[in-house]
């Protein structure tokens, strides 16, 4: 038995295919947008990790590189990177909940993806 338990990370995106299958869990999702070489991005990846770790059965946190889904980029008319867009299942289409570019603190995130959660 070991001391340290493996935790949960956001999901990488490989494509738009997928995040639409992610969309019919009927989960929050929180997506956050970025890309490699970001500063801002890498501060934010372990704050975004402890989030979808701590929200693994209730939410669904995912990243969505530049590079790998630009078409998301546009589909959110996403202009800079870190941006955080967090949806919610609403009848046949979905409500965007919250959004913000830039760096965030974990609480903020935490309680925006609550109060998702209790709205479902």
């Amino acid at each position: 038995m070991g001391i340290f338990k493996k935790r949960h990370k956001a999901a990488q995106l490989s494509s738009s295919i997928e995040f639409e299958q992610l969309l019919t869990e009927g989960k929050p999702v929180l997506v956050d947008f970025m890309k490699y070489g970001c500063q801002p991005c890498q501060i934010m990846d372990g704050i975004v990790n402890e989030v979808a770790d701590e929200f693994q059965e209730e939410a669904i946190v995912v990243k969505a590189n530049l590079d790998k889904v630009p078409d998301l980029f546009s589909k959110f008319k996403v202009r800079s990177t870190p941006t955080f867009v967090l949806l919610t299942p609403q009848g046949n289409g979905l409500h965007l909940r919250w959004r913000q570019s830039g760096l965030v603190k974990k609480d903020v995130m935490v309680t925006n993806v609550q109060r998702a959660i209790e709205k479902l």
